[in-house]
């Protein structure tokens, strides 16, 4: 005879839990780990990419260029890449793409530094076993790039992005990395002209040198958190921070729809005779949002407002760039 005994309703009721339970789970690392994934941009080259300001004279201070940059540059294979990921190539890929500011976010590591975007941490690969992002492999891949393309100049935007270490704790440990290559490395208090630059990195340091550099400490690019809401047709704050003549503008309004970013983006600065650096980089008014989504409707608009026309960019920093959006931005200087 056939055993027709019921199955416990408690033992039901647990295997309809753990199911439920199961099934947020997969919907869970689906959202954060698996479309990320598969959220790239058009990988294809532009002719000159890699060396494009070798066309412009040594005399040409860096603040006066159209400079494309990247925001979050380490964020390619990044924890919880839904909300914090917001750059599909990698570093060595975005400069041969013709990005020339890198938002570099570290965190201290042991006796090192690693790349992170909030407290999620930046990785080297997409598999789960890859290990962190560390400082040394982005300089890897950046002097070999200098050291490839001579008449090129990095912008190297670094800022203390997570962690309890004092700033004066983390200035020590990035200065470790750089006096071991201090070559490769062009260290002042003002911006330097293309030809003083060409074949290294320029460090800019968001925080204050409480570690006491001096000269060692990268030229100071500081400015106040901006979040957003505010009139995004005056989104721009000007910033005193620059030892010498030259001071910041600087438009970094995240907490924007695509529309308020869009206005934010094309305002004007106050004074024409500022160091321009303009965000097109946002997650909207959520908490956590989702960077790609408003990248894939903004970065077509940046394409079409520089197709055929002069316009005045200043350092535009992007999410989710690609060798054509680089190419749009540097091709405003000639």
């Amino acid at each position: 005879m056939r055993n027709t005994k019921k199955i416990p309703k408690w033992i039901r009721f647990l295997l309809m839990a753990f199911g439920s339970i199961l099934t947020v789970l997969l919907l869970t690392v689906t959202v954060l780990v698996a479309i990320p994934l598969i959220e790239g941009v058009d990988a294809a080259p532009v002719a000159g990419s890699a060396d494009w300001m070798a066309r412009l004279p040594d005399d040409v201070s860096l603040g006066e260029l159209s400079i494309p940059g990247a925001h979050d540059a380490g964020t390619q294979y990044v924890q919880l890449g839904f909300f914090s990921k917001c750059q599909a190539r990698s570093i060595g890929q975005q400069l041969e793409d013709g990005f020339r500011y890198l938002d570099i976010r570290l965190a201290v590591s042991g006796d090192g530094l690693g790349l992170n975007h909030g407290f999620c941490e930046c990785r080297a690969g997409a598999a789960p076993w890859s290990g962190r992002l560390m400082l040394e492999d982005v300089l890897e891949d950046c002097y070999a790039f200098l050291s490839a393309h001579p008449t090129e100049a990095v912008i190297f935007a670094v800022k203390q992005e997570y962690g309890d270490e004092s700033v004066a704790e983390f200035q020590r440990v990035l200065d470790r990395y750089i006096q071991a290559d201090a070559d490769c490395w062009y260290l002042g208090s003002e911006l330097p002209s293309l030809g003083e630059a060409r074949g290294r990195l320029v460090l800019l340091r968001r925080y204050d040198d409480e570690a006491g550099l001096g000269v060692n400490a990268g030229i100071a690019l500081i400015w106040p958190n901006q979040n957003g809401y505010d009139d995004p047709a005056k989104a721009f704050s000007t910033e005193d921070c620059f030892v010498g003549s030259q001071i910041l503008a600087v438009q970094d309004r995240y907490e924007y729809s695509e529309d308020e970013k869009w206005i934010a983006f094309r305002a004007e600065a106050d004074d024409p005779d500022t160091v321009v650096l303009r965000f097109l980089s946002t997650k909207g008014h959520m908490t956590y949002g989702h960077p790609y989504r408003y990248a894939k409707e903004l970065n077509p608009r940046l394409l079409a407002l520089c197709e055929g026309q002069d316009v005045s960019l200043g350092w535009a920093v992007v999410d989710f760039g690609n060798a054509l959006l680089a190419s749009a931005i540097y091709e405003q200087n000639f």
